[in-house]
C-alpha cells in the first residue's frame, strides 16, 4: 500500500471498526455491554444523579412533583427573573446549591438520557420546549430609545436583554431568548462529594 493511502487509511478504518463496535446490533450478538450508566435515580426516585458531572436533577420540571411513580401537576413557565430567585429561595430552604442549569449541561442530560434509551422514564412529562439556563449572555439587544415598539410602558433596556435557552425537543440552544419570556424551568445542584 502506497505511504500516502496507508496515512488515510488508519484513522478511516478505526474511525469504521469503533462505529460498528458502538452498534447496538452488534453488542446484542456479541453479548458486549454498554459502559455503565452514568444516570441513576436516587433512592426515592424523586432525582435523576448524573455520576460523572456529579449532578443531581430533579425528575419533574419546575412546577410538578413525584408522587406514585410520576410527574403530577403543570409544569411552571417562569421569566428569567423569576427562575433565578427561585434557585435562590430553594438554596435558602433546604440549604442546598440550587442553581439554574448552564446551556451545556442541560444538553447533555437531554442527550444522556436519549442515549440510556429512557429519555421518557428517566425524565417524564416534559413537554419539547424551550428551558432557562444560567449560561451567562454578554450581549443584548440593541434597543431604539426613538421607537415607541421598543419604548413604550413597562419597555426599557432591561426587557431587551436576552439570556440563553435550550429546545427540549431539539437540543439546540440559543442565547437571544429575552428575559421576559416564560419558560420551563428544570434546576440542577451539585451532589455531595463522594
Amino acid at each position: 500500500m502506497p505511504p500516502a493511502l496507508s496515512f488515510w487509511c488508519r484513522p478511516l478504518c478505526l474511525l469504521a471498526a469503533l462505529t460498528a463496535l458502538s452498534s447496538p446490533q452488534l453488542r446484542a450478538q456479541t453479548g458486549a455491554t454498554a459502559a455503565p450508566a452514568q444516570l441513576q435515580l436516587s433512592d426515592d426516585g424523586s432525582e435523576v444523579r448524573d455520576l460523572r458531572a456529579r449532578l443531581a436533577w430533579p425528575r419533574c420540571l419546575q412546577g410538578m412533583e413525584w408522587r406514585n411513580q410520576r410527574c403530577e401537576g403543570m409544569p411552571e413557565r417562569l421569566s428569567f427573573g423569576q427562575a433565578q430567585k427561585l434557585a435562590q429561595s430553594k438554596h435558602r430552604e433546604d440549604g442546598l446549591r440550587w442553581r439554574l442549569p448552564r446551556a451545556k449541561e442541560l444538553q447533555r442530560l437531554r442527550q444522556n438520557a436519549a442515549l440510556a434509551g429512557e429519555r421518557a422514564a428517566l425524565l417524564p412529562a416534559v413537554p419539547g420546549d424551550w428551558h432557562w439556563t444560567g449560561t451567562a449572555a454578554v450581549n443584548a439587544a440593541p434597543v431604539n430609545q426613538y421607537s415607541y415598539e421598543q419604548t413604550g410602558p413597562g419597555k426599557s433596556r432591561l426587557s431587551a436583554q436576552q439570556a440563553w435557552a435550550v429546545d427540549w425537543a431539539t437540543g439546540k440552544a440559543s442565547g437571544e431568548m429575552g428575559r421576559g419570556n416564560t419558560l420551563l424551568v428544570r434546576l440542577v445542584r451539585p451532589l455531595p462529594a463522594p
